[in-house]
């Protein structure tokens, strides 16, 4: 099957099916800045949600979120994983060309986001009664 065949509504399926998770953005963005070992992946993303208030989140990536979100982004082919060999040795993640592209194509959507970002969040707002 042709890419021009699927249906925009699936690509859009498919695409935030890959998206799912509330971290896979925040992983993805933080292997933007280049190869880390999962440590420092997971202290690095913490430290920028800490700095902007938590407002993405409501409390700290967990080793299991990690862990399930990295290892989801292996499978759909956003990330690659490399273990230095020994039993002690470092794991590595990186981004592979799909993750960047992915990135790329997220970006419209946040923009998007924070225009409308006030609205958004009114309309979520429980009503007082």
């Amino acid at each position: 099957m042709d890419n021009r065949d699927v249906p925009y509504r699936q690509g859009v399926h498919d695409a935030m099916a890959v998206l799912r998770g509330r971290w896979t953005v925040a992983v993805l963005a933080a292997l933007a800045l280049g190869e880390r070992q999962y440590k420092e992946l997971k202290s690095s993303i913490n430290h920028i949600e800490e700095r902007v208030g938590w407002v993405s989140h409501t409390r700290p990536l967990t080793d299991r979120v990690l862990s399930d979100t990295l290892r989801r982004a292996q499978q759909d082919g956003l990330i690659d994983r490399r273990a230095e060999p020994g039993r002690f040795g470092g794991v590595w993640y990186t981004l592979t060309p799909m993750g960047r592209s992915l990135l790329r194509a997220v970006r419209p959507l946040a923009e998007w986001a924070q225009k409308y970002h006030d609205e958004l969040t009114s309309r979520r707002q429980p009503e007082n009664s």
